[in-house]
């Protein structure tokens, strides 16, 4: 596991000790940085159940403004803290120890990010909970892009409200979903902000 490019390119990533987490593999995350582009510049991430907080650290290697990192697991936000140092991306990024629905609810309508990623443990209907969740909440920008990260035999059809599934990506036993805001009110608010 490894920054693949921008000013961290090369670096190597510890894993987190243990079998609790399921880290993006390279070709998967490669794939999606190449999807999201230069666009990646001067945005804002949130990496939910971060795990080695690999995508974050990819996203704040090409550009991006911001990122704040959510896990639950003592062991994972050690490794966290521990990949930021060694990629000298600590500056720009904010590395929190909580529950993922915990944090939605408490940072909803106080920060707004351009992506989120979501990548919960597997088989446990997480993904469909935290999308619903986030669907009800305002932390994606009127413009912003939510990412799941599931195994395709997890998915299944949500009804969401405010967001849209726009795209998916299946790379072997990997599936990305790609979601963004779905309504007129959403921007209108932003733009008079």
């Amino acid at each position: 596991m490894r920054v693949i490019t921008g000013s961290a390119k090369g670096h190597t990533l510890r894993a987190v000790p243990g079998e609790g987490t399921r880290p993006i593999l390279d070709r998967v995350k490669e794939s999606l940085f190449n999807i999201l582009g230069p666009e990646v510049r001067g945005k804002t991430f949130l990496d939910l159940y971060a795990g080695t907080g690999s995508v974050g650290i990819e996203a704040l290697s090409r550009g991006a403004a911001h990122c704040v990192f959510v896990d639950l697991a003592r062991k994972a936000i050690q490794t966290i803290h521990r990949n930021l140092e060694a990629t000298g991306l600590t500056e720009r990024a904010e590395v929190i120890k909580d529950d993922a629905f915990h944090f939605i609810r408490s940072a909803s309508g106080e920060r707004r990010f351009d992506y989120i990623y979501v990548a919960p443990p597997q088989y446990r209907g997480l993904w469909s909970e935290t999308l619903l969740a986030l669907d009800d909440c305002s932390l994606l920008t009127s413009r912003g892009t939510a990412i799941v990260q599931l195994d395709p035999k997890e998915a299944e059809p949500l009804a969401l409200n405010n967001l849209y599934l726009f795209d998916k990506r299946e790379y072997g036993n990997t599936l990305l979903l790609f979601f963004a805001p779905d309504t007129e009110d959403q921007v209108l608010e932003e733009e008079t902000r």
